[in-house]
């Protein structure tokens, strides 16, 4: 009976998934309808094959969790759905997506693909980015009671002496499933700080920090691991003004924020790491400013 389930199974599945009619079907819309700041978002997220026909200006997003992400870099969102798939549970996905988002138009179906346009009302857009930044950003090694070390940029990263994993650079990494493009920073160990310093950094409605340890490393509970921290500083008083701490075993992203109104309208900021042990400490690290849609900032 497993058997004869299984072939069953495998004999409809066909029937049940796109052709590559379908999504050239889909590919041409997005590239005629889509706007910059536009993103595609799959159901199941696992779907990946229409990588191979969206147009390149559009970003594609789906990866464990992506349904509850508020996505908040994107206007508006295209979601593509396959709901003929077996197990598939539409009803479930709208209840994590919807929230903070409302439909423009009627979906539109190609086969066994469904087409819907939305709004998204969590949509904030950015004033200041650490990634986008981090060319024109100074980056040094601090030590308490020493000169600093520099570190110099090369046009990819910024590289440290001594080891190849000591820099900051804008990368993709992997937390809890989810695909970042952020800063690698990795703590030099002891007291000494990794430094990233923005001289003018705009500030707008909200500063946003967030990190998190990659990939396998998170999991971790190796006893000699310590406790990573990450932080913004006013770069001329030295005033505290973001932090998060990752203690070892900790997964996805620690997150902080802070009121724009009780910062000046432009400051000097020093995004720091530091870690007593830097074993298995690579972390991936944002800093954001940005302001709801007609906002000041």
């Amino acid at each position: 009976m497993v058997a004869v389930a299984a072939l069953l199974f495998h004999w409809s599945l066909p029937s049940r998934l796109p052709t590559e009619e379908q999504y050239r079907s889909v590919s041409a819309i997005l590239g005629t309808e889509a706007r910059p700041g536009d993103a595609v978002l799959l159901y199941p997220w696992w779907t990946e094959r229409v990588r191979l026909f969206a147009p390149p200006s559009v970003s594609v997003v789906g990866y464990l969790g992506s349904d509850r992400d508020p996505l908040t870099s994107f206007s508006r969102i295209w979601v593509l759905a396959q709901p003929n798939l077996p197990r598939s549970d539409v009803n479930a996905f709208q209840r994590d997506f919807l929230p903070g988002r409302s439909r423009l138009g009627e979906p539109r179906a190609f086969g066994n693909l469904e087409l819907a346009l939305y709004r998204n009302e969590l949509y904030r857009p950015a004033v200041f980015s650490s990634v986008s930044a981090v060319a024109s950003a100074r980056v040094y090694i601090e030590t308490p009671g020493a000169a600093r070390v520099e570190c110099p940029y090369d046009g990819s990263a910024h590289r440290c002496p001594g080891s190849e994993r000591l820099r900051v650079a804008a990368e993709w990494h992997e937390l809890t499933f989810q695909p970042r493009y952020c800063l690698w920073m990795r703590p030099p160990g002891g007291t000494r700080r990794l430094v990233t310093e923005f001289r003018d950094l705009p500030v707008g409605e909200r500063l946003v920090l967030e990190a998190g340890i990659v990939g396998e490393y998170a999991t971790r509970t190796d006893p000699s691991l310590t406790t990573t921290r990450v932080g913004v500083a006013d770069a001329a008083t030295g005033n505290e003004i973001l932090g998060v701490s990752i203690p070892r075993g900790i997964e996805g992203v620690r997150r902080a924020e802070r009121s724009g109104s009780s910062l000046p309208p432009v400051v000097g900021a020093k995004l720091w790491i530091q870690s007593d042990n830097p074993t298995m400490r690579d972390t991936c690290v944002e800093l954001t400013s940005d302001r709801a849609p007609g906002g000041s900032g």
